[in-house]
């Protein structure tokens, strides 16, 4: 790193410390918005060099905020050992910005001692239900459509702080899963699961389809994955499925 010619000797190590503060955020970011990535990649997307990346990814990984783990089948390119991918521990997702979850969590357990699980369930859907608001229902029954509408709905739980992406999955799976790298009320989704339940819920009347969880953060997971089904053969019957249990749930909580 270059110091400025203005800046006295004696603060360039402050300097120092602070930009390298600036990149390792940026590679923090990076590894939750990516939930698994390559060194090569993070490399490409900051400018950084190999050993710039090695030298933060080694100081995650020994803070215990980072990880190795391998490539999935689908990761891999091209033929070859697939790269290493990093991702962020639960240890150092935990330390991301989670406001007020002690008072959120005080709140919901106020909630079901005065109306009981109902209340809480009403409560988590009507908050998943103002996320989603604005999301526009695919238009048909076709592949892209849908797909169109996963993404709508991955860009609606980002600004809500999800962090959200979508990626096609091709093969024995085929669709499109729909990855929140980031949960900002996760501490309190693990004493109140219905956050969780009733946004899978939320998400499958959107789409007008089956959806189904594949990971959860909650559980440990690098990310909240839902797996949204793109099979034309297949899709009108999910669909009926969903509405049909969408119609159910709202009749039994009236």
């Amino acid at each position: 790193m270059k110091i400025p010619a203005h800046v006295d000797g004696a603060d360039a190590p402050a300097i120092a410390s602070t930009h390298d503060g600036h990149t390792r955020s940026a590679v923090v970011r990076l590894l939750l918005e990516s939930g698994t990535i390559t060194a090569g990649q993070i490399g490409d997307r900051l400018g950084l060099s190999a050993a710039g990346v090695r030298r933060h990814l080694d100081a995650l990984i020994d803070a215990g905020d980072a990880e190795s783990v391998p490539a999935a089948a689908w990761q891999q390119v091209g033929r070859g050992r697939p790269a290493k991918r990093y991702r962020l521990t639960a240890a150092g997702r935990a330390k991301l910005d989670h406001s007020y979850d002690d008072l959120a969590s005080a709140a919901m357990r106020q909630l079901r001692e005065i109306g009981g699980e109902d209340a809480v369930r009403t409560f988590a859907r009507q908050r998943i239900d103002a996320i989603l608001s604005g999301v526009e229902a695919p238009k048909s029954d076709t592949d892209t459509e849908l797909e169109a509408a996963a993404e709508r709905v991955a860009d609606a739980l980002t600004k809500a702080g999800y962090v959200a992406t979508t990626t096609r999955v091709d093969g024995p799976i085929h669709g499109v899963q729909i990855c929140q790298h980031h949960c900002p009320v996760s501490h309190v989704a693990e004493e109140f699961p219905e956050l969780c339940e009733t946004e899978q819920q939320a998400m499958a009347e959107v789409l007008g389809t089956h959806v189904q969880r594949l990971a959860t953060i909650v559980n440990g997971d690098c990310a909240c994955t839902t797996h949204v089904p793109l099979n034309p053969e297949k899709l009108p019957t999910l669909r009926r499925t969903a509405r049909v249990e969408a119609t159910t749930s709202k009749q039994g909580a009236s």
